[in-house]
């Protein structure tokens, strides 16, 4: 479903006789302004009979529309017919074996394509009607060379033997940050082969360099650090082009080549539901295709690795951790397909079936626009309702409402503070700033945990208020923990007024901001929701996550740990730009030591300049004096060790209710190249016989 705003300024100037214009001019009293603003929702309808068949020859006195209980006056509705059979070959059932396509010679028929956009057709156009529109999105971000050259060979077999006349498809790649519009709906298989061609060799394009392109910019998917290791990257990503294809009113299908998308705990479960959202708002469906094809993993690698040593290779723990991480990866995917309409395509080698799947899942069906009597954009949920008028037996099927834009910007003072608790209540999160988040857990006692946040914003974010001319900015922030059975347990609210004078605005540019506060939590699962307003400009950014505090007391096998902080700098109490604000009680917090504070790395991206920290808890339940342990950091690179440290022997720190003995590690990191590592902390507890292990994903940059 799309939405489309129309506003309309009419200026009436009732003039006496002889009245002359200059007259006119030298009168006092202002002139009179109209101004008018209606929504125009367009969303689409599928009748069917009972035996499945499309029901036409509809107008639009035979459907009644209602919004949030509202008769609604249909404005148009037209009917889309899909026509025609498959031009090539009829699919078949699906390959077995693990067959690989062929790569395809370099095409030279036509002109090498520019990058472009998706464009909407002017009133009374109609090279849409009766049209399947295909969107050919692949995620290159998230494949590996193998499934890239899989997932460009089966796009060019389809094109070349399934794609029928009712075909127009779209080529979009997100690469290099940014989504990129490689072409616009065409029915020209010469053209079509030459883009996608061209993203198999990785050729750039004709014109503007792929640095240049300014395309995906609006939800914040290219900003520095931030990308290297975040899902938020690639769901923002699919909501930029999910925008970019709204304003045409018809039914869109996304076909999305990736190779998973795995929404941990550590990643914004709000982004994913904007990006849903967005989604029918645009009409459009995601439909994911997995371009790994037929996976059949071994337990312990394949010969493209060493066996991985451990304990864990003998008791399945491996064999356990890689199945799930691969069920994760498609895990989410599933999520998009189900929530837009879509179909995901998993475990076929052949992916030109997951297109025909796709394509054939859209029938004839009917465009049905209204001018919505609901014009606050307030940003909530749209029930819609469509049925037909008389006792008709058939069936309709189409998108249950959608979220109403929002403006934010436009709000008096004494409605912000009101219109910010609502944002927090809302289904649709507003993801117009990009954020991260890390949360931890230290024991304070049997009890209670100290849970530490820590959120961070780009500094760029923020440079466009003073681009703006404004001296000072104010960050408004507002959050709420939930328990499990949907109880808030703790609010946040907090206001930050950040000087944008000439040498901080220069700060901005390379550095972000740190939001700090703490909670004190018992062991459960909660829900956290922090919103970020910058005051100036309007701009919003939500951040949801779902996370567990275990009971480490009831931990009998391994030792119980804290969470492990991953830091690339210390810096004093005092360093006002890059810690903005300090929610947490120094006393309890544990990442306080000597008048300074260990900061966090959220993204988990380091330089190679710097060294880095690393620090922990090790609890040892009853004892009255440190018993002795052995720690040390591990970094893996394709399942082979490129670097340990030294170990790390602890004998003293025994300290407070919760028998805490902390472990620290400072470490250089210029031994290592550029690229992504898994890095890996291991305490052992020689006297009881315990160990304990963490393993995260990190990245290094020069």
């Amino acid at each position: 479903m799309g939405t489309r705003s129309v506003t309309a300024s009419v200026l009436a100037c009732l003039l006496a006789p002889g009245v002359t214009a200059a007259a006119l001019a030298q009168q006092d009293a202002p002139q009179p302004v109209f101004r008018a603003e209606t929504r125009l929702v367009v969303l689409s309808v599928t009748v069917t009979d009972d035996d499945g068949n499309p029901v036409e020859g509809l107008t639009a006195a035979d459907f009644v529309v209602t919004e949030q209980g509202e008769p609604q006056e249909v404005a148009f509705v037209e009917f889309q017919r899909m026509r025609g059979p498959a031009t090539g070959t009829a699919t078949g059932a699906a390959i077995v074996g693990p067959a690989e396509p062929t790569v395809p010679a370099r095409a030279t028929t036509v002109d090498r394509p520019t990058l472009t956009e998706i464009a909407a057709p002017p009133t009374g156009d109609i090279r849409y009607q009766d049209r399947r529109l295909l969107v050919f999105y692949f995620d290159t971000s998230a494949m590996q060379l193998a499934d890239s050259i899989r997932a460009y060979t089966n796009a060019l077999d389809y094109i070349e033997t399934k794609m029928t006349p009712a075909d127009l498809i779209a080529v979009m790649a997100f690469r290099d940050g940014a989504v990129q519009v490689r072409s616009d709906f065409t029915d020209d298989r010469a053209r079509l082969r030459e883009v996608i061609t061209l993203l198999l060799y990785n050729d750039d394009l004709d014109g503007d360099g792929i640095a240049d392109i300014t395309f995906g910019s609006e939800f914040g998917q290219n900003t520095g650090e931030f990308v290297l290791y975040n899902t938020n990257r690639q769901l923002s990503a699919l909501q930029t082009a999910a925008a970019m294809l709204r304003p045409l009113p018809e039914r869109k299908t996304l076909l999305l080549f990736t190779s998973g998308l795995s929404l941990r705990g550590a990643d914004n479960q709000a982004q994913l539901r904007a990006t849903v959202n967005e989604a029918i708002r645009a009409n459009v469906s995601f439909n994911p295709i997995d371009a790994r094809g037929l996976v059949a993993e071994p337990p312990l690698g394949d010969a493209t690795r060493r066996s991985p040593g451990g304990i864990g290779a003998f008791t399945g723990a491996l064999a356990a951790s890689s199945f799930n991480r691969f069920q994760q990866s498609q895990d989410s995917l599933y999520a998009l397909a189900g929530d837009t309409g879509g179909v995901a395509m998993f475990d076929y080698n052949d992916l030109s079936l997951g297109i025909v799947q796709a394509a054939d899942r859209v029938t004839d069906y009917y465009i049905l626009g209204y001018y919505s009597t609901h014009n606050v954009r307030d940003g909530r949920f749209r029930r819609v309702d469509v049925s037909l008028t008389g006792d008709r037996d058939v069936r309709l099927a189409h998108h249950e409402g959608y979220f109403a834009d929002k403006e934010w910007a436009r709000f008096t003072d004494a409605d912000r503070e009101r219109q910010l608790e609502e944002a927090l209540m809302l289904d649709n999160p507003i993801t117009e700033i990009n954020l991260a988040m890390e949360l931890n857990y230290f024991q304070l006692n049997r009890a209670e945990y100290f849970t530490p946040v820590h959120v961070k914003i780009p500094g760029s974010e923020l440079a466009l208020a003073r681009r703006r001319g404004a001296a000072h900015t104010l960050v408004d922030f507002i959050g709420e923990v939930k328990d499990d059975y949907g109880y808030t347990i703790q609010n946040i609210r907090d206001r930050l007024d950040i000087p944008l004078d000439q040498e901080t605005a220069e700060q901005l540019a390379t550095r972000p901001i740190l939001y700090e506060t703490g909670f004190t939590l018992l062991p459960g699962k909660y829900v956290l929701k922090i919103l970020a307003r910058d005051s100036t400009t309007g701009r919003i950014g939500t951040y949801q996550t779902a996370f567990e505090i275990p009971n480490l007391m009831k931990e009998e096998t391994w030792l119980p740990l804290s969470s492990i902080v991953l830091s690339a700098q210390r810096v004093a109490m005092t360093d006002a730009l890059l810690t903005v604000q300090d929610g947490a009680e120094q006393t309890t917090n544990p990442l306080v030591s000597d008048g300074q504070k260990l900061v966090p790395s959220v993204t988990r991206v380091f330089s190679r300049q710097r060294p880095m920290y690393v620090y922990l808890q090790a609890y040892e339940r009853g004892a009255e004096t440190t018993q002795p342990l052995v720690a040390f950091v591990s970094f893996f690179q394709n399942g082979q060790k490129v670097l340990e440290t030294q170990p790390l022997a602890v004998t003293d720190g025994l300290s407070g209710r919760a028998s805490a003995v902390p472990l620290r590690f400072a470490f250089p990191l210029d031994s290592l190249p550029p690229g992504r590592y898994d890095a890996q902390v291991s305490v052992l507890e020689p006297g009881g016989r315990k160990v304990a292990f963490w393993q995260g994903a990190v990245a290094l940059v020069e």
